[in-house]
């Protein structure tokens, strides 16, 4: 199917065949009729994009803030390398949709195949989009209408938020597209309502749809045409719904309001606030946040947890059905607000028009019949790939197309010379631009693809963390080496059926032909670990480890903390750091003790602040501390080894310092590490590795037990935090 998508780092606006996607749990998929370009929202998307760095980086300070830190600890070269693949990303556009529902996912009640909806998705020829975020479209409303309920709802979020009554004067500060379906909604509410903008033309379009309006190109003050128009009190609200970086916009509307009056910002403007503007009226100032409730909230939106009416009277769906009835009512005019149509097909002509042109919006229009079901698409002919005769080199198959797989794996791959089949993500979008980034032959959202698929001998997983297990399981069943991102699995079950899996494989084949299993513990290959493992080995004494981890904070709705998608940190990360101890030690862990943080009022406590106490089967014992609360200015990670009299030291994969070996004192890494200040944690020599295994014949670089003793130790310190005792593995 097409869809359109833009490129960060460019800004070039394209229409892209990609998959077509599954209907989810939850979800509508919907085959779409039309869809609208805002001249506000989405202008802004694609002025961003068209911006060069030094624009970006002035619209985004924070980012900036962010990438300096990453510098001082990751190094320069390896910043670069992630902002630019972030940038280099294909984003979807588009959020007004209507079209007719085609599929309902498992636990959707409220629509049915064949109704006519408003959602929130994309500009593509099919979207999946969750229940909650679309509305059935009555009959008398046209599709060309509806298209104008979601940005419509942006501005009724904001009435809601002013709390308007009858008869209040207000003033809409901006008539773009928003700014004109606010005016109108205020109108039907039974307010008065008084639009100002400084574009001639979009005041007059005010006027047309019988909105008193000013012009102030004209030269007219804005605060005394808003004191004037409430009748000398002052307005009892204003709205600003235009898109500016002007600070005065605010400054005006704190000056034309009354005693107590209300400034709602549903657009984007300067926020250099005059404190004597909001004291001496005790004016209120808010934000106001899209849709409505709900948005942003995974619970209501993703998993379709409705909030009580009796509770929350006015979420983003209810919103969208409210804007909807004033539609079918005739109280919201967009026939005059529809600049231009074009087809899908014409997506970059039409985005050229709203940004070089004095236009509102563009309705794009869909074809009637539409392949429902493309899952892969085969690029095989216009992409350059390479591509090995014998059946023995790995062809190969990834399987989630993110910033680490795209960051770290794909240049390694590149560099292995790997033949590369097919790229699988959800969506298939992410993939669209690996498969011309990096020659792919297929884009998939579909696995099966991969597994029905006899040429792919080798698979990896860089999915989120819930999905490993299954996944895992697929990959040896159909016979193909896996290398999967870690952990191996968050769940105990999926362990157990894995280590089934490859004890049948191990005894069905002889040992020969089995499919490599390895699990993402880079660490363990890092230049630096290497030559502290070398050091260590000729110990005559058990040793002691602490592994200090700077983890940084998380938000606790971050799905990384759920237990259900990510497993917690420990689960999810801390296995890298467990595994690391088990390489340098040697021996395997037969025990494991885990403190975390202790509770306290008002302090909501997650295993991101925990100490892990490992024991060994020689004595050997080891501490990592993983604190999710220290300072991003200190080293993230910084390994101490004591042993025979002897200490070595790793911080942050930079440098190893050693005290009383018998060689020199510090080492450090080599070109081209060294020249950028950056780190080397093993991620490129561990795909390697495991290609070059693959490619041999050779057993897994990392020995399958010593992933299961790595995996059990893992989910002993989530059991060990959680009852407070010692866990004997």
């Amino acid at each position: 199917m097409k869809q359109v998508l833009q490129n960060l780092k460019s800004g070039e606006t394209s229409v892209v065949e990609v998959p077509s996607p599954q209907v989810k749990s939850g979800h509508l998929k919907i085959k779409t009729n039309v869809s609208l370009i805002s001249a506000g929202t989405e202008r802004m998307l694609v002025d961003f994009g068209k911006a060069n760095y030094i624009n970006k980086a002035r619209q985004q300070p924070e980012k900036v803030a962010h990438v300096i830190r990453k510098i001082n600890t990751d190094g320069l070269a390896a910043t670069v390398g992630t902002v630019m693949a972030r940038l280099d990303e294909l984003q979807p556009l588009g959020y007004s949709n209507v079209g007719v529902v085609l599929e309902v996912g498992n636990g959707v009640t409220e629509f049915k195949v064949g109704d006519r909806v408003v959602s929130n998705g994309r500009h593509a020829e099919i979207v999946n989009v969750p229940q909650n975020l679309c509305a059935k479209i009555p009959d008398n409303v046209s599709d060309e209408r509806a298209a104008f309920t979601i940005v419509s709802s942006i501005g009724l979020q904001g009435i809601r938020l002013t709390n308007p009554t009858l008869g209040e004067s207000c003033v809409v500060y901006g008539l773009g597209l928003i700014g004109l379906l606010t005016a109108q909604m205020l109108k039907a509410n039974g307010c008065r309502a008084l639009g100002i903008d400084v574009n001639t033309a979009r005041v007059q379009l005010a006027k047309d749809l019988g909105i008193e309006a000013i012009d102030l190109s004209s030269g007219v003050d804005p605060i005394a045409a808003g004191i004037a128009f409430s009748g000398s009190t002052g307005v009892d609200a204003v709205l600003i719904t235009a898109s500016t970086k002007d600070d005065s916009i605010v400054h005006c509307s704190a000056q034309m309001c009354r005693k107590r009056g209300r400034i709602v910002l549903v657009g984007v403007t300067g926020l250099k606030l005059n404190r004597s503007d909001f004291y001496e009226k005790e004016l209120s100032f808010q934000v106001s946040c899209s849709y409505g409730p709900g948005r942003y909230d995974p619970f209501y939106e993703e998993k379709g947890n409705d909030y009580p009416l009796g509770f929350v009277r006015w979420t983003e769906q209810r919103n969208f059905k409210a804007v909807l009835a004033l539609m079918e009512s005739g109280a919201i005019n967009t026939e005059t607000m529809v600049s231009a149509y074009e087809s899908i097909q014409n997506a970059p002509s039409a985005y050229e028009q709203v940004i070089n042109g004095n236009v509102i919006t563009v309705l794009l229009k869909y074809p009637e019949v539409v392949a429902q079901d493309t899952r892969t698409i085969n690029h095989s002919s216009t992409t350059t790939h390479i591509q090995n005769a014998n059946p023995d080199e790995p062809r190969v198959a990834v399987i989630g197309a993110g910033n680490f797989t795209k960051v770290r794996l794909m240049p390694a791959l590149k560099e292995a010379h790997v033949t590369l089949d097919t790229i699988v993500s959800s969506q298939g979008i992410s993939s669209a631009s690996a498969v011309k980034k990096f020659g792919f032959m297929q884009n998939s959202n579909d696995t099966s693809n991969v597994w029905n698929n006899t040429q792919i001998n080798t698979v990896f997983i860089t999915t989120r963390h819930d999905s490993h297990g299954n996944l895992v399981k697929a990959a040896i069943e159909n016979n193909k080496h896996v290398f999967v991102e870690k952990p191996l699995t968050i769940l105990e079950d999926e362990f157990k059926d894995i280590q089934t899996l490859v004890n049948e494989k191990t005894l069905s084949s002889n040992n020969k032909g089995t499919p490599i299993i390895m699990v993402g513990f880079n660490r363990r290959f890092a230049a630096l670990v290497q030559k502290m493992k070398q050091m260590v080995d000729g110990r005559t004494q058990p040793l002691t480890a602490i592994y200090t981890v700077n983890a940084g904070n998380i938000p606790v709705d971050h799905w990384t903390q759920s237990m259900e998608i990510g497993g917690g940190r420990i689960l999810g990360e801390a296995c890298h750091f467990i595994d690391l101890l088990a390489f340098l030690v040697g021996k395997p862990i037969t025990a494991v003790t885990a403190i975390p943080m202790g509770s306290s009022p008002g302090v909501l406590v997650t295993n991101d602040k925990v100490s892990i106490i490992l024991e060994f089967e020689d004595g050997s014992h080891g501490t990592i501390h993983y604190f999710a609360n220290g300072s991003k200015r200190f080293s993230k990670e910084r390994i101490e080894i004591f042993s025979d009299g002897r200490i070595a030291q790793i911080d942050n994969f930079r440098d190893l310092k050693t005290y009383g070996f018998n060689n020199k004192a510090t080492f450090s890494l080599p070109n081209p590490f060294r020249l950028t200040k950056g780190q080397d944690k093993g991620h490129t020599k561990g795909f390697l590795s495991f290609i070059e295994a693959v490619r041999s014949g050779k057993p897994s670089p990392i020995p399958f037990n010593e992933i299961v003793n790595t995996t059990e130790a893992s989910f002993a310190a989530v059991k060990s935090a959680s009852i407070h005792q010692r866990v004997v593995l």
